[in-house]
């Protein structure tokens, strides 16, 4: 069994990234830089950020935070954005999801520019990614691929069975895995909630894509022998004897599946660096278009 580390993976295209933003630094280029928004206190959405300031110092990136209360109100939320915008030093920038409830995600992330927008959420940069053509792809599976693609997973003529229909991960996974990509070409099922007989389609799978969110629901019952499973979920569960008072979970039972994977990522320490370092590749993407 193949353990697909995305952490080693993450460090390596980090140092790439940064070999490349010396270069364009020495050369008089202007210093890619990232800005997020973080409206009120959520433990995850805290943690995530803060991993993401880290690693934009790690590659040479400037980076803002701009950490806001609950309370703001959606219009002072898009000011901030439209700010964010007409800022011609700021390459990329992210607003963190989950918002407080008076505030509509989508009205948010309609009034990002789409050139800035390297979460891959608007709807320009969905469609062009639907239509095949250059964008930024959502970090999550952006960095799915790039596991697939630095462990040689074969994918091309593969049955990918993609568990969860979201527009962060789902839907934006299957369009990339039926694609005419390296890591695309596969015969690609969407399998979610009103799914019958979900068992009989995952024994099915070369490779599973398990992103909805509910921890340990795969199980090795449900897994064919030498499966490829990439676990996208990160629920945070209860622990007693963590020091924390919670530890991560997947959407696979790792000592389960594992058994009969020939490749699978861990969680923690699988997907979740790469979706960093794939917003660090977006950014650098975006401040190169202004060259």
């Amino acid at each position: 069994m193949l353990l697909l580390d995305g952490k080693k993976l993450a460090d390596e295209l980090k140092s790439e990234i940064k070999t490349e933003v010396d270069q364009l630094v020495s050369q008089g280029k202007k210093q890619p830089h990232l800005a997020a928004i973080l409206v009120g206190t959520d433990g995850g959405s805290l943690t995530y950020v803060g991993h993401k300031v880290k690693a934009c110092e790690q590659v040479g990136f400037k980076s803002t935070m701009l950490h806001f209360d609950s309370a703001m109100t959606e219009a002072e939320l898009l000011q901030e954005v439209a700010k964010l915008n007409a800022d011609p030093d700021v390459d990329g920038f992210i607003v963190q999801l989950p918002l407080p409830a008076h505030i509509s995600a989508d009205k948010v992330i309609m009034a990002i520019d789409p050139s800035k927008d390297v979460d891959g959420f608007h709807p320009v940069n969905v469609g062009k990614v639907t239509l095949g053509l250059p964008a930024f792809v959502s970090a999550t599976p952006l960095g799915i691929t790039k596991i697939l693609e630095r462990y040689n997973i074969e994918t091309s003529g593969k049955h990918c069975v993609v568990v969860g229909r979201s527009n962060i991960v789902g839907r934006p996974m299957s369009i990339l895995m039926s694609g005419q990509l390296p890591t695309g070409n596969a015969t690609v099922t969407v399998c979610h909630s009103r799914t019958k007989n979900l068992k009989d389609i995952t024994l099915q799978a070369d490779i599973i894509i398990a992103a909805l969110g509910k921890p340990e629901f795969l199980t090795g019952d449900m897994v064919r022998e030498g499966a490829v499973v990439i676990d996208v979920g990160t629920t945070r569960v209860t622990d007693t004897t963590s020091k924390a008072g919670w530890r991560l979970k997947g959407d696979v039972k790792f000592d389960d599946v594992s058994k009969k994977a020939s490749a699978i990522t861990p969680v923690p320490g699988g997907v979740g660096p790469m979706t960093v370092v794939s917003l660090l590749l977006n950014t650098l993407q975006a401040a190169k278009q202004k060259l």
